[in-house]
């Protein structure tokens, strides 16, 4: 009978660290890439946290694929001149599918902002004359909302599309999207989405790094 205790003790441990190493196999950094470009400079950009989760199609279409996407893009670039980087950040996916009539890919999410909000620095000035120097500075959304459709035509076969894409400059930076929502529409048989980062100087060169496929069923 303690044998067969310490047996079952030891199947639960080893069934709770499978749990425990699935929830975070996710999290961190996922894949990255580097290149020395014609300035001697070199560019690195990763892919973190990224996730695909494959959701009933809301029209009960056989032939839709739906799902929500969040992950973070990240660039390094080091060397002489980093400061002085200027680029493009993209983000995007290889789409394949089997087989399609007239297959439609639609992309939609909102995009990173950045906003300035009361940034009030006080007032100057003897009691009774004050006056505000700097006031209170109140701004929407520096980057809007965007969406991005894409007719992919017949298949079998794999496509390209960039889904988003920002001026970026300096030795790093990073553009993170929570739950982006995609379909892909009039798919017969399964689709593979592979994200992937791509970025690329001003001067042409550019690195891209690509995460592993995710099964859209």
């Amino acid at each position: 009978m303690k044998v067969f205790s310490r047996v079952l003790i030891a199947m639960i441990a080893a069934i709770a660290s499978l749990f425990v190493s699935t929830g975070t196999s996710n999290a961190g950094l996922d894949n990255e890439l580097s290149l020395v470009d014609g300035k001697d400079r070199t560019l690195t950009i990763q892919q973190w946290d990224t996730f695909l989760n494959g959701v009933f199609p809301l029209d009960r279409n056989r032939l839709t694929r739906e799902w929500f996407h969040s992950g973070k893009a990240k660039y390094i670039v080091s060397g002489p001149g980093a400061e002085d980087f200027e680029g493009v950040l993209e983000l995007g996916y290889q789409v394949g599918f089997p087989w399609s009539l007239g297959v439609g890919i639609n992309f939609s999410y909102t995009t990173p902002n950045i906003a300035f909000d009361g940034q009030d620095y006080g007032t100057l000035g003897p009691a009774g004359i004050d006056f505000d120097l700097i006031p209170a500075i109140v701004t929407p959304p520096l980057f809007p909302g965007a969406s991005i459709s894409a007719d992919l035509g017949n298949g079998p076969g794999i496509q390209e599309v960039a889904t988003f894409s920002a001026d970026v400059a300096g030795a790093s930076g990073a553009v993170a999207v929570s739950n982006a929502h995609g379909t892909v529409t009039g798919a017969a048989g399964g689709v593979l989405l592979r994200p992937y980062a791509r970025l690329i100087a001003s001067e042409g060169d550019s690195v891209t790094t690509y995460g592993e496929p995710w099964n859209m069923n």
